[in-house]
């Protein structure tokens, strides 16, 4: 198995080097409007978004903002596939303006335009993000009638574009049930409160991070587990850092990532070179997870009803029989161009003929290094 990632430098608002409907999956977190950080990047695309911010003309410069997005938005429509999904990570903004504090709410203005444009909107995901402290409140501490509720999440928001996705032949409705996940997490994964830090996510380049809209591991994987199969293409049109390149490797799909900015170039290759051999982790923690569920559930309620063909363990449901994981073997790279190999299942069956044990999974560092080299 195989998946192929391209990285492409410029400004994703011009998608002309993509097909029509030939995305399968759409995974990304765009600058914010009105967050400080990225003023610059947006008066550079339109230098009246400066004139308005510089008159506290707060109102337009929003507008200004989000109609550069939009752009995006409308791009993303022609090259998804009918049945595709949009998962765009975004945040409201606040800002006080003459004295007045007051939010922008990026999260209702991007649902509106997908809207418009065609996509069904369906229900959202708010991100817990956990990066702010209690005693860290605004306003005017204890006394009434003056503190604002601090803003602690961020939105997930999900469109589909055109009718549910079909897999019509009998290879795409075997890959589609290799591609399941386990039942506890859908019942994880599919609710709509995310709370986690993903302090997975780290990298050196502390300046770039800074200028990137960067989401931790955690957020695309789930997503790109959740919305896609095994061999589809995903893409990020504001790559930032490569996270959503990352994930995509993890997960056994092809991806494409625009990055407007030329100068992440060499940190996003020096990233994904550090981290390619973590990128077995995040499987084998699902795995340590699930065998924890099957202990805990058994104890409390018996034994599960069905077993899965590749693992050898017990699963809830007859959909994740056929379950596997795409295990990273190396990592071939030419300008920008990644082509990744996998474990085949042979080599994946060898390391457990009697099924994944707790026992096994202890020393979890020893199985990622056997399937790294």
């Amino acid at each position: 198995m195989h998946t192929r990632h391209n990285i492409i430098y410029q400004d994703s608002r011009n998608l002309s080097t993509l097909s029509d409907d030939s995305i399968d999956l759409v995974v990304t977190s765009p600058p914010y409007p009105m967050i400080e950080m990225w003023d610059e990047q947006f008066k550079q695309i339109d230098p009246n978004i400066g004139y308005f911010l510089q008159r506290g003309d707060y109102s337009n410069a929003f507008e200004a903002m989000h109609n550069i997005l939009d752009e995006v938005w409308s791009e993303l429509f022609r090259v998804m596939k009918s049945g595709a999904f949009a998962c765009i990570n975004i945040g409201d903004a606040t800002r006080t303006i003459n004295k007045r504090f007051q939010l922008f709410a990026n999260h209702s203005r991007v649902q509106k335009k997908f809207f418009d444009i065609g996509f069904d909107v369906l229900p959202l995901i708010l991100w817990r993000k956990q990066t702010n402290a209690p005693n860290k409140f605004m306003g005017s501490g204890m006394l009434p009638a003056g503190a604002y509720v601090t803003l602690e999440h961020e939105y997930i928001l999900i469109f589909r574009k055109g009718n549910k996705r079909i897999f019509a032949t009998p290879e795409e409705k075997h890959n589609r049930m290799l591609s399941s996940f386990f039942w506890e997490e859908r019942n994880t994964w599919f609710s709509d409160i995310w709370d986690f830090k993903g302090t997975r996510q780290q990298t050196n380049h502390k300046e770039l991070r800074s200028r990137s809209a960067a989401f931790p591991f955690l957020l695309p994987f789930r997503l790109i587990n959740m919305y896609s199969v095994f061999g589809d293409t995903v893409l990020d049109p504001f790559l930032g850092t490569g996270t959503s390149t990352l994930s995509a490797m993890a997960a056994g799909r092809d991806s494409i990532g625009y990055e407007v900015d030329k100068s992440f170039s060499i940190p996003i290759n020096k990233r994904i070179g550090e981290e390619k051999y973590k990128l077995n982790d995040y499987n084998l923690d699902r795995i340590s997870n699930h065998i924890n569920f099957v202990q805990i559930y058994t104890k409390e309620k018996g034994d599960l009803k069905y077993t899965n063909n590749y693992f050898g363990f017990p699963v809830m449901t007859k959909q994740e029989t056929e379950l596997k994981l795409a295990f990273f073997r190396s990592i071939e790279e030419k300008d920008n161009y990644f082509k990744v190999s996998y474990a085949d299942d042979n080599f994946i069956k060898s390391l457990n003929p009697n099924g994944l044990l707790r026992e096994q999974l202890q020393n979890i560092n020893e199985v990622q290094q056997s399937l790294s080299f």
